[in-house]
């Protein structure tokens, strides 16, 4: 399982030459030891920002894949990378298009925390913890019915199955596939806020602030190839779920946050990995 990247489209954008060399480069080379030693198999972390913006929704397996970014570009490469190393070594490949991933293991144990934070629902669980003084909504006039970006929130529980459910159609003798990730169902920015002011009973401050470049107004799996396939339903991606988890292992894991207030501004808006 090849879950190692870059992942910060914004910082892509500014130096892509970091993202070919770590995502494309160092997958090749991994790719080559496999080869070398006969490892026949792999599922790869692989990312709906492939398909840059959408054309109709939900998007599916066969929609284009035009990225607009160089982190798309790289995990694009990579896909089109392993269908070669298929046909040429008989390496064959899952490769699962992730959507949102959000939420935290529900024991408590693992949660979501990077550094810096750009992902909407821990930027948004920071505010309410009283760790950041607001969260910048980036986009206000979207078509969308509140007018914020509209996005599919997929837990890092039920993506952790999905692996496992690869690896088995894989460790099966299963043919090389290429699967979205995601519930189907999308939420907007201001949803997500309400639905984090509930689940904390905190009033959440808001920043409106314009759009970002390159962020679609909606991003929504069609996620039924997965299912069919590996038979994988998510079980644990209600926003509420996944809010329930993620606030919950941030209660318990604020002191890191505490230390990046000054150093690192609120920054929420459409795009995620």
């Amino acid at each position: 399982m090849h879950f190692a990247a870059y992942a910060y489209v914004g910082e892509s954008m500014q130096d892509p030459g970091k993202y070919f060399e770590n995502n494309v480069t160092n997958t090749l080379n991994l790719l080559q030891a496999m080869r070398d030693t006969d490892i026949g198999a792999i599922v790869f972390s692989s990312t709906c920002a492939t398909y840059g913006m959408p054309q109709s929704l939900p998007i599916d397996e066969a929609h284009p894949q035009a990225p607009v970014n160089p982190y798309g570009e790289s995990k694009l490469f990579v896909e089109k990378a392993l269908h070669w190393f298929g046909v040429a070594h008989g390496i064959r490949s899952v490769a699962l298009r992730y959507f949102n991933a959000a939420g935290a293991d529900p024991d408590g144990e693992i949660g979501e925390q990077h550094d810096p934070e750009t992902h909407l629902i821990p930027l948004i669980i920071e505010t309410a913890l009283g760790q950041r003084a607001a969260i910048d909504v980036f986009g206000t006039d979207y078509p969308t019915p509140d007018g914020t970006a509209i996005r599919d929130y997929i837990h890092v529980k039920d993506l952790a199955e999905a692996h496992v459910l690869a690896l088995g159609h894989l460790s099966n003798a299963g043919e090389s596939t290429r699967l979205n990730l995601g519930t189907g169902q999308g939420y907007s920015v201001r949803e997500v806020i309400d639905a984090v002011e509930k689940c904390s009973g905190t009033k959440i401050a808001t920043r409106h602030c314009p759009r970002r470049a390159g962020d679609p107004a909606e991003l929504v799996a069609d996620a039924r190839l997965a299912q069919q396939v590996l038979q994988w339903s998510p079980a644990w991606s209600s926003l509420e779920q996944i809010i329930e988890t993620a606030l919950c292992w941030h209660e318990h894991n604020s002191s890191y946050a505490d230390q990046q207030l000054e150093q690192y501004p609120a920054a929420a808006g459409g795009s995620g990995r």
